[in-house]
């Protein structure tokens, strides 16, 4: 029986954004969790910016392989792409003290905080009342979590919106994968961070697993 939610067989409802607007910021993490949400509002006819802003993402080699990915699909779909800074002693000092929180901890919190911050901030510097993240398709994270840092760096400017939709249901965590695969994206077998890699390689470790090795797995 074929599944009405892959992607050869799902009729995309047409999106809007709050409040009527036109154009969207979408911070984007990678491009397989970017893939579905962008071909979503691709098709809606939305006007979409993706901004790229992981400061977290460890180590630089590993960052510029998921934001070639990202900037990839962006071309395709004729998508603007904004290169935020790697900023990333700004992040460890954000997270200093938080090392050792596990996944879906107050590190995890203050690193969404961040992005979101600059994201928001990029939104109002430049015209967009609307911005929306990739982040909450993953399985992998707290949807809550991130729709809570989402509203709270929106709530610093009277103007700015956070598009809370949710990118999971109607099979949409499925399509992610499918078009990951279709796309042969580059898959990346951790978060982002070096204690996601670290707390991954242990847990890998730990049940007889090889290490992760970056940087030569893609979907296909």
């Amino acid at each position: 029986m074929s599944n009405p939610f892959s992607v050869d067989n799902y009729s995309r409802p047409k999106l809007e954004l709050p409040n009527g607007e036109q154009k969207l910021l979408l911070h984007s993490c990678c491009a397989p969790c970017a893939g579905e949400i962008m071909e979503a509002v691709a098709i809606s006819n939305i006007e979409t910016t993706v901004f790229f802003y992981n400061p977290n993402i460890h180590p630089q080699e590993e960052y510029e392989i998921r934001k070639d990915e990202n900037k990839r699909f962006c071309e395709k779909l004729g998508f603007n792409f904004i290169d935020a800074d790697y900023d990333k002693d700004n992040w460890f000092e954000r997270i200093k003290g938080l090392e050792n929180e596990p996944e879906r901890g107050a590190r995890c919190t203050q690193c969404f905080d961040m992005r979101f911050e600059r994201s928001a901030l990029y939104a109002k510097e430049n015209g967009f009342k609307v911005y929306a993240t990739t982040l909450g398709i993953s399985r992998w994270k707290d949807m809550d979590q991130i729709n809570s840092s989402g509203e709270k760096a929106a709530n610093r400017y009277d103007e700015i919106k956070y598009w809370d939709f949710n990118w999971r249901k109607k099979g949409g965590a499925a399509r992610m994968i499918e078009i990951s695969k279709r796309e042969q994206f580059y898959q990346q077998e951790y978060c982002g961070c070096v204690y996601s890699l670290r707390d991954t390689n242990k847990w890998r470790q730990a049940n007889n697993k090889d290490r992760i090795i970056r940087g030569i797995k893609f979907y296909n």
